[in-house]
């Protein structure tokens, strides 16, 4: 699971044009939205790419992604249990 984690922060800095941050300055338990890595709408649909792109993941309700996009652990625990890829 942490290697996945690891993936995940990755691809998003990647996709989000985080070049100042490592995999290393996003912490797990950390939101993702708002307070935390400062993510807005835009890039929950980026998320919703990722989860497409690289796990086989298609959200058909965006309303969804509310509740998986929380931090880090939230969306590894989904991919853990959804992964089609």
């Amino acid at each position: 699971m942490e290697e996945l984690k690891i993936a995940l922060k990755e691809q998003i800095i990647d996709a989000l044009n985080l070049e100042e941050m490592t995999a290393d300055d996003i912490d797990n338990e950390a939101p993702l939205f708002g307070d935390g890595l400062g993510l807005d709408s835009i890039d929950a649909l980026e998320l919703i790419v990722i989860l497409d792109k690289f796990y086989g993941i298609k959200l058909s309700n965006p309303a969804e992604g509310k509740a998986i996009f929380t931090n880090i652990d939230t969306i590894a625990d989904y991919i853990a249990k959804n992964r089609t890829k």
